[in-house]
């Protein structure tokens, strides 16, 4: 185990969730349109993909998720997705970020890729075996992704020290995954259009819970 993740999982420390959502919104509305953007342009490449025939998009196959575009989606979306933590650590540490920047998951690839899909696996085997582990699973593995991209840890270091760090307070963080459901929950309800600022406003308030147990590097390790 390496010295920064033995220092992580031995501290101590309390989870502010108040704090947290505060912090997050400060995050967040300091490029809100940037941030609602590249989310509008998430949800338009699978309406897309929804609309254009098999086998290249994925319409008449009764909701399958088999066509050659979808497939490239799932394959990349970690890396995409990656981008909204990217964006987030840049305006925690006062440095300017731009559109660009939420593609610099493709950087590190490899590892985001690797921990979305280890840890898929491992929770949907979580859930078949009595549900309780895929719940512990889906919260434990909530600092994994942020790990690789400030930390520059490989995929199972990540997750395994994430584990061991929110293990210590699980159900603090269960609870402020709660409340971020129900903020999405709110955003589904304003037609859907909502989710434009929940869904990245949901990563902040977890970038504000890393910033804060975990600590940023002071410089980003990732070539611009």
């Amino acid at each position: 185990m390496s010295s920064f993740s033995s220092d992580l999982t031995g501290r101590d420390y309390e989870v502010k969730i108040g704090d947290y959502f505060s912090r997050g919104w400060e995050i967040f509305k300091a490029k809100a349109p940037l941030f609602v953007l590249f989310t509008l342009l998430l949800v338009l490449i699978q309406v897309v993909i929804s609309i254009l025939p098999a086998p290249i998009g994925t319409r008449g196959e009764d909701g399958a998720s088999g066509g050659i575009l979808s497939l490239a989606f799932n394959i990349v979306a970690p890396a995409l997705t990656a981008g909204y933590y990217f964006v987030a650590f840049q305006i925690a540490r006062n440095r300017d970020a731009v559109f660009g920047d939420f593609f610099q998951g493709f950087n590190k690839f490899l590892p985001i890729f690797l921990v979305s899909l280890v840890s898929t696996i491992l929770t949907a085997i979580g859930f078949v075996l009595l549900v309780l582990p895929g719940i512990y699973l889906a919260v434990a593995y909530l600092f994994a992704q942020p790990l690789v991209i400030d930390k520059n840890a490989d995929f199972w270091q990540a997750m395994e020290t994430s584990r061991k760090l929110i293990t210590k307070k699980w159900f603090s963080f269960f609870g402020l995954l709660l409340l971020i459901f129900l903020l999405n929950l709110g955003g589904a309800i304003l037609l859907g259009v909502g989710l434009l600022v929940t869904i990245p406003l949901s990563v902040c308030i977890i970038a504000a819970a890393y910033e804060d147990i975990v600590g940023l590097n002071s410089v980003s390790d990732v070539s611009v």
